[in-house]
């Protein structure tokens, strides 16, 4: 065989194997970009216990080091599949690798035998750990009646405030907010919405990243309004911060809303989508791929949804001028799931309806934990201004 045959009959095999490791390398990043995309939109069965425990006692717990053991506060350590629950305090001790922390109670279950947890933001697990009257009520939504906890005013009030949750939680989440608005006159509604286990499921069984959870507070808000309510303030954590923005801009009785509360909010989903990509080192072309399957009508083949997202439309920074109520902002700046750009650029584009609280250490939808009296007292001096 001649040298210039050889040297074309690999060459050809050469572009065969590139071609054929091409090919695979594209069906891997859109398998990827599926999974990424597919993950946002769908319920999680159950949270990830994600934080290793060493050992426990009466008094102490010891976890491995990570980003939320360390930070100082007050929080819930579910362990055993959630069937567990231990609320943890102060910090005792620290070294390299491991962080002891102080035992407030444990709920249920039994510590000791634990080793793998999550650590929540969570801290009270039911309305009737602050001995006030309460009562389960249901909303009706064009979906079907969701269940919802409704701690009244301590005088007859036509205050409300309504308490909407983030991603992947419960209404629980929310309850940490209920003293500081009862001490301030308001009767306070924590809600369910679709899909997030305790309210009625939607057919496709997908999260619209509040593009459909919006109607369920807008139904929370009719229920608000027939029982007396005439000034109503959205609180929405983390996804349940993107849910209130949408609330606002698109409710025909967004003129009763008067304020709203932000914790730790997704107010650009695009800017988080990226985030999260970064976060989970997928490369620019995977996410890409993944946030054009969420807002493609072709998409929903792949993820699941019954309808594309308008990620334009959840991008409330963009769409700042539309907004018209008094808006509390509070965003940490080491957050480690949405990222605070987002926040920093809202509060930048809109100072006249903005009162930003800026932390610098506090985690996601963990600042309340981090230090309650900056936070509580935030909030009363705001509705004050408010009333």
């Amino acid at each position: 065989m001649s040298p210039r045959v050889s040297f074309l009959r690999g060459a050809l095999v050469a572009g065969v194997v590139l071609g054929a490791v091409g090919v695979v390398a594209a069906a891997s990043a859109a398998a990827v970009a599926v999974y990424f995309a597919r993950r946002i939109v769908t319920p999680p069965r159950r949270p990830a216990e994600d934080q290793a425990i060493v050992s426990a006692d009466s008094s102490t717990v010891l976890l491995t080091r990570s980003p939320d053991s360390q930070v100082p506060g007050r929080y819930s350590l579910f362990f055993d599949d959630t069937r567990g629950h231990a609320r943890i305090g102060a910090i005792v001790e620290h070294t390299q690798s491991t962080v002891r922390r102080e035992v407030i109670t444990v709920d249920r279950g039994n510590l000791s035998l634990a080793r793998r947890g999550r650590i929540s933001g969570w801290f009270y697990l039911g309305p009737e750990e602050f001995g006030l009257p309460w009562s389960d009520v249901d909303i009706p939504t064009d979906l079907g009646p969701a269940p919802a906890w409704l701690i009244p005013a301590p005088d007859e009030s036509t205050r409300w405030a309504i308490h909407v949750h983030g991603r992947a939680v419960r209404r629980e989440e929310t309850l940490r907010s209920v003293p500081t608005f009862h001490n301030a006159g308001y009767s306070s509604l924590l809600i369910s919405y679709r899909n997030d286990g305790d309210a009625p499921r939607s057919p496709d069984h997908r999260y619209g990243l509040g593009t459909t959870e919006w109607r369920d507070v807008d139904a929370a808000i009719r229920f608000a309004l027939a029982r007396g309510a005439r000034e109503i303030v959205l609180v929405g954590w983390s996804m349940g911060g993107a849910t209130v923005l949408q609330t606002l801009t698109r409710s025909t009785l967004a003129s009763f809303i008067t304020g709203i509360v932000l914790d730790s909010p997704v107010i650009d989903w695009v800017t988080t989508l990226q985030f999260q990509g970064i976060e989970n080192r997928l490369p620019p072309l995977v996410r890409a791929g993944a946030i054009g399957l969420l807002r493609e009508t072709w998409g929903g083949v792949l993820t699941g949804q019954a309808q594309p997202l308008d990620l334009h439309g959840l991008d409330l920074v963009a769409r700042a001028d539309e907004l018209t109520s008094p808006i509390l902002l509070f965003h940490s700046e080491d957050d480690g799931y949405v990222p605070v750009t987002a926040s920093d650029a809202l509060a930048e584009a809109r100072p006249d309806i903005v009162t930003y609280e800026r932390f610098s250490v506090a985690r996601h939808t963990k600042l309340w934990n981090y230090d309650a009296p900056r936070w509580e007292g935030a909030i009363s001096r705001w509705l004050n201004d408010l009333a």
